[in-house]
């Protein structure tokens, strides 16, 4: 029988990995941006103040509240309040919501910097077809007030382009919304490639992108898709570092 403890060690082992797969794929932006993870209490984990995201162990992640007040820090370092502001406003507007990611990647500040933003111009793109939020940048995320407008923003996506800041994906599994973020990451990438040729682009119909988008919600809703996914991305860490801390 799982209990609360095994929950927890898994979340932490889970939210430790996310952290290191978006060092290892360069989606990182060396101590900023952040991933928080849900746990049973209205308590959270974050990464702490100072630690690159390859950094990042299972025993130094941060334990807050929701208002973003420590409850256990290993490490010392305290937490980013700017970082815990976006976190906190969809993970209690969402209670499904397990995971919040946050990146500042090339390809997705750019895409955001567009006017018409994610183009559904290939397959992993479109899965976001009328199902991403978009949220006018405010500055450095340090107002309270804006986590109104934040969440309304999202409404009930599971991603968001922030413009002229980055992307935010969610899911109801840590697994879950790195898989959705690599996606979204990949759908700029593959835009910002496509638009560079100067070649007319081929677009789908909003039909064919619905069909895609709820395909990808099927195979995100199944035991066989998302955990299969997640834990082949598990097998790119050694076991090892998910779990030794960064910090002696």
């Amino acid at each position: 029988m799982t209990t609360h403890r095994d929950e927890e060690a898994i979340q932490r082992r889970d939210l430790a990995a996310a952290y290191r797969l978006v060092a290892l794929d360069g989606m990182d932006d060396g101590i900023s941006t952040h991933i928080s993870a849900r746990l049973p209490g209205e308590r959270f984990l974050l990464n702490a103040f100072g630690l690159r995201f390859d950094e990042v162990r299972a025993d130094n992640l941060v334990t807050v509240d929701a208002s973003g007040d420590i409850l256990d820090d290993p490490t010392g370092l305290g937490i980013n309040p700017a970082g815990f502001t976006i976190h906190s406003a969809i993970h209690a507007a969402r209670p499904e919501i397990d995971c919040v990611l946050h990146t500042h990647t090339v390809a997705g500040v750019a895409v955001s910097c567009l006017e018409e933003g994610l183009l559904p111009l290939n397959q992993w793109a479109m899965q976001f077809h009328e199902r991403l939020g978009y949220h006018d940048y405010e500055g450095i995320a340090l107002d309270l007030d804006e986590r109104q407008r934040l969440t309304a923003h999202l409404g009930d996506h599971m991603a968001m382009l922030l413009r002229q800041h980055g992307l935010l994906s969610c899911g109801r599994s840590v697994g879950e919304a790195f898989l959705r973020m690599r996606d979204l990451e990949r759908s700029c990438q593959a835009q910002l490639a496509a638009q560079g040729t100067g070649r007319p682009l081929r677009h789908a119909s909003p039909e064919l992108c619905e069909h895609v988008a709820r395909q990808y919600e099927a195979w995100a809703a199944s035991p066989q898709g998302t955990d299969l996914a997640w834990q082949a991305e598990l097998r790119r860490l050694p076991a090892e570092d998910t779990l030794s801390q960064a910090i002696q």
